[in-house]
């Protein structure tokens, strides 16, 4: 937010309570004109509707809209091409190479933009096993964009623990910012950009959470195939035996989120994992369901979770007089989402790991009817269809 006639806003005499040592200063972030620090849901809440990024609806989840991109702009996703990483990336269509200096210039004025604006920080970690886990901050523009971090990461349990939080990696998302396409070379004016020599993910032009999601997902694909751990888009649950795990395995939409949360099981996550010497773990401490035409009867677990005080609806449709929301309107999109902590799940493991899978789910929407509706693999035909 631009706050030209520095008017006070809620959370403002609380913004630092939660403050870092390690400072904006050292992301070059300095002349801004409030930081607002790790803000939990009921200040975040105010921040939002004080600004006008969304509304309050009847049941206490809060509804915003991500502007002109309702999915994530993959086709403007770049990764910085430099001598530190380029050989641990497989270049191509969805890696696509950047100059170092072009990043370093888009890194230059987007500091800039920031001068004399509020930005909002959550300091947080990914990665729930504690061999594995990885500080990471967030910077935003929007104070949603705030309350969908600090619903999806690991959080810090203490004020000394916020105070001591040192980021391993970094992302800044600014949605109001547009890239120069003749000049940053862009395909437009969105932009993803990471950079792994300077552990730093830059996103412009996008108010879509999913960007920061998924940018953060990059990361630890990146780094942790290099620790001899599989990195995984897939949801995980586990019966009363640690080591009995399943895994589904799917595309977005194809019912990962569905079938891994049920009352007959223990929810580990439902879309990022890690599989270790020492099992599964999630990467995140919260969900990001889909929820276009959610039913109570057939999903009761994620239904009652969009209805809960904490929970942020994306692009779903909501009566303006009653705030009423319908799920079963795609009026914005087809892609409607919503982003709780795992702890609204009644049966969610809390310490989000498990032993080694016994079932593995791969499931494929198979429209050409290659394969039969159901089909029991072996493991060379398995791996045979992974690596498809």
């Amino acid at each position: 937010m631009n706050n030209l006639l520095n008017i006070k806003t809620p959370a403002e005499n609380e913004a630092g309570v939660f403050k870092s040592d390690y400072g904006l200063d050292r992301h070059g972030l300095t002349y801004l004109r409030k930081v607002y620090w790790n803000l939990p849901p009921e200040a975040l809440y105010e921040e939002i509707i004080f600004r006008g990024e969304g509304k309050i609806t009847r049941n206490g989840s809060i509804s915003v809209v991500s502007g002109k991109h309702t999915a994530r702009s993959w086709q403007d996703k770049f990764i910085v091409r430099e001598p530190s990483s380029e050989e641990n990336v497989w270049w191509g269509e969805y890696n696509r190479p950047y100059s170092s200096d072009k990043f370093n210039e888009l890194v230059d004025r987007l500091q800039g933009f920031f001068q004399g604006r509020d930005v909002f920080v959550q300091d947080c970690y990914i990665g729930s096993d504690p061999k594995y886990q990885m500080p990471v901050r967030i910077i935003s523009e929007y104070a949603w964009h705030s309350l969908f971090v600090r619903n999806m990461f690991l959080l810090p349990q203490s004020q000394e623990e916020y105070r001591r939080h040192v980021p391993e990696f970094t992302l800044i998302a600014a949605p109001s910012f547009k890239g120069t396409m003749p000049i940053d070379q862009t395909r437009t004016s969105t932009f993803i950009v990471l950079n792994f020599d300077q552990k730093l993910c830059i996103v412009g032009d996008s108010g879509y959470s999913g960007e920061i999601k998924k940018s953060i997902f990059t990361v630890m694909n990146y780094y942790l195939p290099l620790r001899g751990v599989m990195t995984m888009h897939c949801s995980a649950n586990q019966g009363d035996d640690e080591n009995d795990v399943a895994l589904f395995f799917g595309l977005s939409g194809t019912g990962k989120t569905t079938l891994s949360n049920t009352t007959e099981r223990y929810l580990i996550g439902d879309d990022e994992h890690g599989w270790s010497d020492n099992g599964v773990f999630n990467f995140e401490g919260g969900c990001y369901a889909k929820v276009i035409q959610l039913s109570p009867t057939a999903e009761p677990l994620i239904y009652a979770s969009t209805r809960r005080f904490g929970t942020l609806l994306e692009n779903v449709v909501y009566d303006p007089a009653t705030r009423y929301v319908d799920l079963d309107d795609d009026e914005i999109t087809e892609n409607t989402r919503a982003s709780y902590p795992l702890e609204f799940i009644e049966n969610a493991l809390p310490e989000k790991r498990g032993g080694h899978p016994k079932n593995i789910f791969l499931l494929t929407c198979d429209a050409q009817g290659v394969m039969p509706p159901i089909a029991r693999l072996t493991p060379e035909q398995a791996v045979y269809h992974f690596l498809s």
